[in-house]
């Protein structure tokens, strides 16, 4: 009797320790699905007669740059709602009209033009129009802010905290949701919740649709960071449940399925619906990676095919340096090709993120004494990304740097959400 007593308990413990290493269901079909049905987006309808009503107004008053802006302002949305690249394209063509009419002295035309260009990843072009936007002095905390933004895109950090001083102001909605992205940056996670949640609450006290649904997309990204994955499928939720079209929100929730709950089929009906309706080419490339995690190399030759014509797109200019130098790696035929691109993002956005891109083809080319001489110098404690992190551990192992890569090891399989359950097998070979 004792002897099963023992056994039984011993029973028990195996199976709480199963229960607690199996990922608890977060997501529930009949809750989310509601959102794939949806046949019409009443947004983008909308959004199509506005710009309709602006062209027709600049055929018969071309000259009045006021409506270059509107209408400019109609294709940035189509371009939000599609992720049609031809749309921002187009949004750039009319305010650099406007732009051009008013002698590049109107200071609300030259933050949009270079919103734009932040879009497209040109952010040296970008500052330089907020530079004179700067100088021109209207609006000028709305300069500031985005001048803020760029400067922590292209790795200035001392200006970006120069201006995120200058603009504060611990209830302004602009503010807060900075404070949370400087904080995500100095990598306290913590203090970039705290600060968003604060922004949460000044924006659902505003009620505008557009601003909860931005915020609430942000929290949810932040609490999967966090592991928070219940709170980050809510928040996935509420942000559809603002806008039933939502593709982020949707792709943030077949991440889960896929990454905490290792569903992969459904992950893949879920983005295969975002695609009939949102061109993307990274959705192309979770395809893929889903694919690979499901053994399927039919289809994720079929979705990087897709990725590649997508991207032959000139239009696409530099946004995909990244995603594409990746892929180069891959192919030992192609790493010349990925180290040209990966000095290309240097030179557009010399961060910790593009140096990392740069020490990592070089890793992958064999020259790890190289890649960790550029790690040392420019990644190392600038950054707490997981896959820059994990490149960073490989990186160290490669030059026998065993300790400090195993001193990585612990936070990597933290962030296996993070980087998906392809990582699992790298970190455990740290």
């Amino acid at each position: 009797m004792k002897f099963y007593n023992t056994i039984t308990f011993i029973f028990l413990l195996l199976l709480t320790i199963s229960c607690k290493n199996e990922p608890k269901q977060i997501t529930e079909a009949k809750v989310y699905s509601k959102y794939l049905e949806v046949e019409n987006n009443e947004m983008l309808q909308l959004v199509k007669e506005d710009f309709d009503f602006w062209e027709k107004k600049l055929e018969k008053e071309t000259n009045q740059f006021p409506y270059l802006a509107k209408a400019a302002a109609s294709q940035s949305q189509i371009f939000n709602l599609t992720g049609q690249i031809e749309a921002l394209k187009k949004a750039e063509d009319y305010l650099v009209q406007a732009n051009k009419a008013t002698n590049y002295n109107n200071a609300a035309y030259l933050r949009a033009l270079a919103r734009n260009y932040i879009s497209q990843h040109r952010f040296k072009e970008a500052l330089k129009l907020l530079v004179k936007a700067e100088i021109n002095g209207e609006g000028l905390k709305g300069t500031q802010k985005m001048l803020f933004d760029v400067h922590l895109e292209l790795g200035n950090f001392k200006k970006a905290k120069s201006y995120l001083v200058n603009i504060q102001k611990d209830s302004d909605f602009d503010y807060l949701i900075r404070l949370s992205k400087w904080s995500d940056h100095r990598g306290n996670l913590d203090a970039a919740i705290k600060y968003m949640e604060q922004a949460k609450t000044i924006a659902e006290a505003s009620n505008v649709p557009s601003t909860k649904q931005w915020v609430y997309t942000n929290l949810a990204d932040y609490y999967g960071h966090a592991g928070r994955i219940e709170a980050s499928y809510n928040h996935y939720l509420m942000a559809l449940e603002l806008d039933p079209n939502d593709a982020y929100a949707k792709k943030g929730i077949a991440w889960i399925i896929y990454s905490y709950e290792n569903n992969a089929d459904e992950a893949l009906n879920i983005l295969n619906e975002i695609t009939e309706s949102y061109v993307s080419p990274d959705y192309y490339l979770l395809k893929a990676e889903i694919a690979e995690f499901k053994g399927d190399d039919k289809l994720k030759e079929e979705q990087l095919a897709l990725y590649y014509k997508a991207v032959e797109n000139r239009m696409y200019g530099d946004m995909y340096n990244v995603y594409n130098t990746h892929l180069f790696i891959e192919n030992k035929k192609e790493t010349e090709q990925a180290l040209k691109i990966a000095y290309k993002e240097i030179e557009n956005r010399p961060t910790p993120q593009s140096y990392d891109l740069l020490a990592w083809t070089y890793y992958s080319k064999g020259d790890v004494e190289k890649a960790l001489k550029l790690a040392e110098k420019y990644v190392v404690n600038k950054t707490s990304e997981p896959e820059v992190l994990l490149h960073l551990a490989k990186i160290y192992k490669a030059n026998g740097e065993v300790k400090k890569a195993k001193a990585l090891k612990e936070e990597l399989l933290e962030s296996v959400f993070e980087l998906g359950p392809l990582s699992i097998q790298d970190i455990k070979n740290i």
